[in-house]
């Protein structure tokens, strides 16, 4: 079928435009047979295919599924800093979809990392939108290069499992546009995601699937989407509503297509609004056909295998490595006595759970990748992998293995039963048999190496003390074993950077004045105050920073210089050497710190970086151009992104903690002017660009003595400006009666 005869809403029946709108099954498209409209499938998952084995439509089993790759998820991806790895994994993943004929994968998930706690944190990618977006973009392009769809979820302001069905996300509209938006916006943007996933949550007291600000007036009108919009699996609550929101397609079909039809006939859905749906849905299929009509492809799993381990080698982070006690030397001739102490390194948590949940293709343990490499280690696991009390035979074999070491690997972290779509966790901490463990073992060896196993933060300052070296190694997918081996044998030097912040105390975190809400919804009263923004700004100490990640290797950044590039952009460039020998790569971060702010802004925000591998003592130029929006702010007044003129500061670094050398721009502002009323107070005029010419001609005219003159002392400066001009009189009688309806009137003329 050439693409000039494939069928479009013109050559359907009312019936059957209604039945494009839901799906066929829990894991399929409803087609259209008889107008060459195929059901294609559409399935999870955001690191990796999940393509359930269950015979029926419905699925009780989430670990029944084909082998597929499974790639480190967002929590340790995003670590990696490195959009065209992420690319990598995209690619590799529409391949597997190639294979088992699915058109659509369902991910990534973009949401913000609000609150550590959150139970899906593992498949979200940062408490920062602008690194989520630029990061996860390569998931979308990457796929959809193949010919198969992504599906950017869930919009939005799915930041909690806690009652995630209905609870209600209250937040301002700046700290949508600021923090929950933009990694979405981006997204839709620069790569055009086939498809995006509606989140179950109500935003201000909407479903996000019956939110036609949200799916119409924001994501099509204002930022051009151009794809489908499908409901998180129940989400629709009425159909009528949600189609004539913008919701193109239920998943899974709740059988109500009547429901369509009846409102279609009855005038409740305009034709034209049920045409532009179900067109949509003949649009996303036509895209597929390309790559759903390849028979016989089979991905290389030994590639794809290659391309997660490397994906897992950069997404973990070095925290701690003091005395330089990685890497080890695997030399059999001077190694020296090693023992890894954890179930962790035997029975690998590469993965979340739920529904992203993955069959890999390969499997290879920490302990299986030594025992292939020949290198010599004494196990013991210390644990169980569960919430149950500590197993004393365990520990006391642990103790000894360990007591007899040079160096101790201990593999600590969270096991799937603490952290999972579904819920959220209750405390920052490990459980407590892991660390009472390794108090255990440090006693009687000060050598020890922690490798965490996490698909969220947890607390390190209260054992940090017992480990020389900490690796954050997130979950790292099928490869991690390799991965870990490489970088602690010093194959690999660690290049992952923190993509959240690790605070000291979970109550530092200002959202938990919040969390998880009561009475069914949840107040965002931290505003745009997320993360290191809030952690940065308001002087609170963390554990460790945002952006922050050891290396084997050593690196300068010199020669930071800005330059404008019109009245509100600018390009920065800066010089990176690898001072050390060891072939390293580093990460450069730009921050943009605004000067004067009418309005209570971060202290600074990511708004740029790079990722740049260097030979030993290698020195290259990054060049990182920053546009209109790395300066704006959301401004309510305007209801739109508003440029203040003025100084900016910006800061490049290594974290957002860590400032290598600052460099100031001086932006002209968009000029945006606020029509001015009676209403407007005068500092109000006095800061608009025409009020300020008013407020000039006003003093002017009070020398001459044609208006009444207006106080010039301190005090009464300060009452004026904060004063509507309508209550001048208060101030001054009859005469400021007369120099309100004067800059009402000048203002008239220089508006016209």
């Amino acid at each position: 079928m050439s693409e000039s005869t494939y069928p479009s809403v013109k050559d359907l029946t009312l019936e059957e435009k209604a039945s494009l709108t839901s799906g066929g099954d829990s894991w399929h498209l409803q087609g259209v047979e008889s107008k060459g409209i195929p059901g294609y499938m559409i399935t999870d998952g955001p690191h990796g295919l999940r393509k359930s084995l269950a015979s029926s439509t419905g699925e009780t089993d989430l670990n029944n599924s084909v082998p597929a790759t499974c790639f480190p998820p967002a929590a340790g991806l995003s670590s990696s800093w490195n959009p065209e790895l992420i690319h990598k994994v995209g690619e590799a993943m529409a391949e597997e979809c190639i294979q088992e004929k699915v058109a659509v994968l369902l991910g990534p998930g973009v949401n913000i990392k609000r609150n550590p706690l959150g139970g899906r944190c593992f498949e979200y990618w940062s408490e920062d939108p602008y690194l989520a977006g630029h990061e996860a973009v390569g998931i979308v392009a990457g796929v959809q290069s193949k010919g198969v769809g992504t599906s950017l979820k869930h919009f939005a302001a799915n930041n909690q499992e806690t009652d995630r069905l209905r609870v209600d996300a209250r937040i301002s509209q700046r700290a949508l546009r600021e923090i929950y938006l933009p990694a979405f916006e981006h997204i839709v943007k620069t790569a055009q995601p086939w498809t995006i996933m509606c989140s179950y949550n109500r935003i201000n007291g909407v479903h996000s699937a019956q939110n036609h600000w949200l799916l119409t007036d924001v994501l099509r009108d204002e930022w051009g989407f151009e794809g489908i919009v499908m409901s998180d699996w129940g989400a629709d609550h009425d159909r009528v509503a949600s189609l004539n929101a913008g919701l193109n397609l239920e998943m899974p079909p709740s059988y109500t297509d009547d429901q369509i039809v009846y409102a279609a006939r009855d005038g409740r859905i305009a034709p034209a609004q049920l045409d532009r749906m179900a067109q949509g849905m003949i649009d996303l299929i036509n895209k597929a056909r390309a790559a759903m009509s390849i028979d016989g492809y089979r991905f290389d799993v030994d590639v794809h295998d290659e391309v997660a381990h490397q994906a897992a080698i950069e997404s973990i982070v070095l925290l701690k490595n003091d005395d330089a006690i990685l890497p080890l030397n695997a030399d059999p001739a001077a190694a020296r006595k090693i023992a890894v102490i954890g179930e962790f390194a035997r029975t690998p948590r590469y993965q979340g759970g739920g529904s992203s949940h993955i069959t890999p293709t390969k499997m290879t343990s920490f302990l299986d990748t030594l025992a292939e490499r020949g290198i010599k280690a004494d196990f013991a696991p210390g644990f169980t992998l569960d919430l149950e009390p500590a197993d004393l035979a365990l520990e006391s074999e642990a103790v000894e293995t360990a007591k007899n070491a040079d160096v101790v690997l201990m593999f600590l972290g969270l096991p799937e039963a603490a952290e999972s779509e579904g819920f959220d966790r209750d405390t920052l901490d490990m459980p407590a048999k892991q660390i009472a463990l390794l108090e255990q073992v440090a006693a009687t060896n000060q050598n020890v190496v922690v490798v965490l196993s996490n698909g969220s933060v947890v607390s390190v300052a209260p054992w940090a003390k017992n480990a020389k070296g900490i690796l954050e190694s997130w979950l790292l997918g099928q490869a991690g074993g390799l991965a870990l081996a490489d970088m602690i044998f010093g194959q690999v030097s660690p290049s992952g950077k923190l993509a959240q912040s690790i605070p000291l105390d979970i109550n530092d975190d200002p959202s938990m004045l919040n969390w998880p809400g009561e009475e069914g919804h949840v107040d965002y009263g931290e505003g745009v105050f997320v993360g290191y923004r809030y952690y940065d700004t308001y002087g609170k100490s963390v554990d460790y920073p945002f952006g922050y990640g050891l290396s084997y290797a050593t690196f300068e950044i010199a020669d930071v210089a800005a330059a404008k590039t019109g009245a509100n952009t600018a390009t920065v460039t800066a010089t990176v050497t690898n001072t050390s020998d060891v072939d390293a790569a580093e990460t450069v971060q730009v921050y943009v710190a605004p000067g004067k702010a009418d309005v209570a802004r971060p202290k600074h925000e990511l708004k740029g970086f790079t990722k740049v591998f260097l030979k030993a003592g290698e020195s290259k130029s990054v060049t990182i151009d920053l546009d209109e929006r790395a300066f704006a702010y959301w401004s309510e007044k305007y209801n739109d992104w508003h440029v203040e003129s003025g100084e900016y500061a910006i800061e490049v670094g290594v974290s957002s903690r860590d400032i290598a050398d600052t460099v100031v721009v001086t932006l002209e502002g968009d000029g945006k002017s606020q029509p001015l009323t009676e209403w407007s107070t005068y500092g109000e005029w006095e800061a608009d660009p025409f009020g300020a010419k008013i407020v000039a001609a006003v003093a002017a005219a009070g020398e001459a003595g044609e208006l009444t003159k207006l106080p010039d002392n301190a005090m009464m400066r300060m009452f004026l400006n904060s004063m509507p001009i309508n209550s001048l009189s208060t101030l001054l009688g009859e005469g400021g009666k007369k120099i309100a309806k004067f800059m009402v009137d000048e203002y008239a003329k220089l508006a016209k």
